[in-house]
């Protein structure tokens, strides 16, 4: 079975959107898939907006462009949905994972929104109101696009320079974003 699936993330300079993104097209490698991450930067700053790629693939993937017609879009910042066209080119029935506490839009009907409060979540174990980890973790349980397994691995990897204290807070992150799906789901049965 062919699998190809793009994402789009977007964010705020600082909260993590480019990491986000390098750790699902990682975790996508780990699970076997061909994968490819990359960002879109305007002004290098905090706090302005910055949107990342990833693209994964059962097959090799040939395309080097942005993406423009995504399977899923990660919302970091909902702020920015009254300020940029967030999900152009969002194919009918895309997911919307949006870190916020309800659907802004409650009349599209062409779209799954799951929305959460990522960065009250992610403050909880790093600290800081970070999102990204969080919002990876619920976009791979609502989506089995990459495992648990590979995304812990793929966090184990890219922050080992970190320390261990900063990967356990941020598995436990991407856990807590799992297990915010988990019960949804639960509830929804």
């Amino acid at each position: 079975m062919s699998v190809f699936h793009e994402i789009r993330f977007h964010g705020r300079g600082g909260q993590g959107t480019v990491s986000a993104a390098a750790l699902m097209a990682l975790a996508a490698f780990e699970d076997g898939f061909e994968s490819q991450a990359f960002p879109k930067f305007g002004s290098e700053r905090r706090g302005a907006p910055v949107e990342a790629y990833v693209r994964i693939s059962s097959t090799m993937i040939r395309a080097h462009n942005q993406v423009y017609a995504p399977d899923a879009v990660v919302i970091q910042d909902a702020g920015l949905l009254r300020s940029e066209a967030l999900l152009r080119g969002l194919k009918r029935g895309g997911l919307i994972i949006l870190n916020g506490e309800q659907n802004p839009d409650s009349e599209s009907r062409d779209f799954r929104w799951i929305c959460l409060p990522a960065s009250q979540l992610g403050e909880r174990h790093l600290g800081r109101s970070l999102p990204n980890t969080v919002l990876l973790g619920a976009l791979a349980a609502s989506t089995e696009w990459v495992s648990l397994g590979a995304l812990e691995q793929a966090v184990t990897k890219l922050l080992a320079s970190k320390g261990e204290t900063l990967i356990k807070a941020n598995i436990a992150a991407l856990r807590e974003g799992v297990g915010f799906i988990t019960q949804a789901e639960e509830v929804v049965a």
